[in-house]
């Protein structure tokens, strides 16, 4: 669609330290005329000769627990210093809007009374806690982008994604998603690490995308949205059954997590209200049977020893 029908074409600058990510999965746009792929930690200055960009997402943050508890400063650094980084470089330019990924997190873990959980609630979080390296500095992001948007007029949004996943995440990455279909690939058993009560609000990655779309162009200045599926919400077990009817001959078992915090201040129930976002024109599409065959599917096609 960018070199079909727009004149001239966006052209994407992607900055990424890849402290957990791998550069070869961005090798296919090496050579693409509109995309620059640049080697760089946010919390560094902005790389001198790049453009100054119009628009700005910032999503550079660690976001599996087993990998920000690793790198505990290092996720704090990238969602406080490096937000404040993205948020001056926006000021300069001045960039024409900011949207900066903040995390369904921030809530904690809602008592049932704020369950859909809209943006008005101020959330259920320990400061101290094994998630609060994450937890606390989105919050703390979320601060700053409020601050720039009141002292320098800065048109900044924030959105809290809840649970996106789809074709092209990490299978290694040990969250809920990733753990499931790994193991739903490789033919091995479905194992869950609680007693699979708890619950989550699936979002498929093209519906997040789009939602991103939706918030940077039309969003108001200031504000946090939640993204996600409001349609989408299911026990962990649901879920895992889901993907076990996906792959034929899945087996679904308990064990406890090798992590010993895995399920420390972990949310007993996750979903969004998403009535500000569908303010703004926005409706979730795809549900969660359709987007874990998706995204199944799309794995199989890329290793075929999955199909």
């Amino acid at each position: 669609v960018n070199d079909r029908r727009l004149g001239p074409p966006i052209v994407v600058t992607a900055l990424d330290n890849h402290i957990t990510g791998l550069p070869e999965r961005l090798e296919h746009l090496a050579a693409h005329p509109h995309v620059r792929i640049v080697a760089h930690d946010v919390t560094q200055p902005y790389p001198a000769g790049l453009p100054t960009p119009d628009w700005i997402v910032h999503g550079a943050s660690i976001a599996s627990p087993t990998f920000y508890r690793r790198f505990p400063l290092e996720t704090l650094d990238a969602n406080v210093t490096g937000t404040r980084r993205m948020l001056e470089l926006a000021a300069t330019g001045p960039a024409r809007g900011v949207v900066v990924l903040s995390t369904s997190e921030i809530y904690g873990d809602p008592d049932p009374a704020n369950i859909p959980t809209s943006e008005t609630y101020r959330g259920n979080v320990s400061c101290t806690g094994p998630r609060a390296c994450y937890d606390e500095s989105k919050r703390l992001a979320e601060t700053l982008c409020a601050i720039a948007h009141q002292q320098w007029g800065t048109r900044v949004m924030a959105v809290r994604p809840f649970n996106v996943f789809g074709p092209g995440q990490r299978l290694d990455d040990r969250r809920l998603m990733p753990d499931l279909l790994s193991a739903a690939l490789e033919g091995r058993g479905l194992v869950l690490h609680s007693d699979g009560r708890a619950t989550r609000a699936l979002c498929y990655v093209s519906d997040a995308t789009r939602a991103l779309f939706v918030v940077l162009l039309r969003g108001a200045a200031g504000e946090a949205y939640n993204l996600g599926n409001d349609e989408a919400e299911r026990s962990v077990r649901e879920i895992a059954e889901l993907v076990a009817g996906a792959a034929p001959g899945s087996s679904i078992g308990f064990a406890p997590s090798d992590d010993p915090a895995y399920l420390s201040d972990n949310p007993q129930r996750r979903c969004p209200d998403l009535t500000k976002l569908r303010g703004l024109g926005f409706t979730p599409l795809v549900g969660a049977e359709a987007a874990i065959e998706r995204t199944l599917a799309s794995y199989r096609a890329e290793v075929p020893s999955c199909a």
